[in-house]
């Protein structure tokens, strides 16, 4: 069956889909020994002979989907320049080698990421247009008067822009602190911190429990599960959109 080139490689490779495109511009795919340039070319990945950068493109395998909970104080990627501890180090090896984490969380930051071998997905769950909630309990310094959580909720500027509407409701506060839950479509770099800092209440502790509807739930920190049925389902309509 043929299929379209960026499709097949962003499910046969780590490439996202806007990534096989570009791969596919640049005149790096070759189909029958055939350099492809035109987006929308159709070839079957069990017949067709297609490569990127000279190496073959083999049909994908089974398509894993992970829940990972990210402790405090482990980085994301693979390789640190820094020599920090990395999530992939207490996963098993073929994890390390097949997966990769759509999103990250900072070094500081736990919580909820999501490993996959779909670059289709990665894309999906990462690109600025995403418009996928993703919920966090955040600890923070002092109680955020009523006024600026409406702030946080309506839209705050930040240095690169107002941010969307988010949903922000009180967990629990003690004479110190608060703790509450705020959900975001947006991915901007280190955003839930920077809206909690420019209201004036820095996050003292961040955890990120849920993306869309896959959720966190009772999951420990480093630990992992398969996603189950209902959240596969969501996966797959994801995908279809």
């Amino acid at each position: 069956m043929k299929i379209r080139l960026q499709k097949i490689l962003a499910s046969a490779t780590n490439l996202s889909r806007r990534s096989a495109e570009d791969a596919i511009r640049n005149g790096s795919v070759k189909v029958n020994g055939e350099v492809v340039i035109k987006l929308g070319t159709k070839a079957d990945p069990e017949k067709d002979r297609i490569t990127l950068d000279g190496k073959p493109v083999r049909p994908a395998g089974r398509k894993i989907y992970v829940a990972y909970n990210k402790p405090r104080n482990v980085i994301v990627s693979k390789r640190d320049e820094l020599d920090r501890p990395t999530i992939w180090y207490r996963l098993h090896k073929d994890m390390r080698t097949l997966l990769n984490s759509a999103g990250r969380l900072d070094f500081d930051s736990e919580g909820l990421l999501i490993l996959t071998n779909d670059g289709e997905l990665i894309n999906r769950l990462t690109h600025p247009s995403a418009s996928i909630w993703k919920s966090y309990q955040v600890k923070v310094r002092g109680i955020v008067p009523f006024a600026k959580l409406e702030e946080l909720r309506n839209g705050i500027k930040l240095e690169d822009g107002v941010t969307l509407p988010a949903k922000v409701s009180l967990i629990r506060t003690t004479d110190r602190n608060a703790t509450y839950e705020i959900s975001i479509q947006e991915g901007r770099n280190r955003q839930v911190r920077r809206m909690f800092d420019a209201v004036g209440h820095p996050v003292m502790r961040l955890r990120r429990v849920a993306i869309g509807l896959i959720k966190l739930g009772t999951l420990k920190a480093g630990l992992w599960r398969y996603l189950n049925k209902k959240e596969l389902t969501y996966i797959r309509s994801l995908l279809r959109d």
